[in-house]
């Protein structure tokens, strides 16, 4: 193929490779064994120390490959109950400031035709 492509593609290197390579670079006698079986794979020795690392915590699923980009979202199982309620309680917001404005209204009703509500309950 003439076409050169734009970017290599990403290895994904298993937990099995991990470790065969890790077995290898455990036999090498000498830094430049180690040295060519890095290059030789690719790879470099930030690597090897990572995954020995691992190795010796047990964590061998934490060396499978990691899923690049974002996380999904795990959804909030209230989230349905949640909005339901904010809806609910802005509706009784409303009615409370209609049911205000009805109260100032009548106040001010009384006052301009001067009724006196403590004088008809003496009556």
């Amino acid at each position: 193929d003439p076409q050169v492509p734009a970017q290599k593609p990403r290895r994904k290197l298993t937990a099995q490779y991990k470790l065969r390579i890790l077995a290898e670079a455990d036999r090498c006698t000498t830094s430049r064994q180690v040295s060519q079986l890095l290059r030789r794979e690719g790879l470099y020795s930030s690597s090897l120390t990572r995954w020995r690392r691992l190795r010796e915590q047990g964590l061998l699923d934490a060396m499978a490959p990691k899923t690049r980009g974002r996380k999904p979202i795990e959804k909030n199982p209230l989230a349905g109950e949640l909005a339901k309620l904010q809806k609910e309680n802005d509706q009784l917001r409303k009615k409370l400031w209609r049911a205000e404005r009805i109260i100032e209204v009548q106040k001010k009703i009384s006052q301009i035709l001067e009724i006196d509500h403590s004088q008809e309950g003496g009556k």
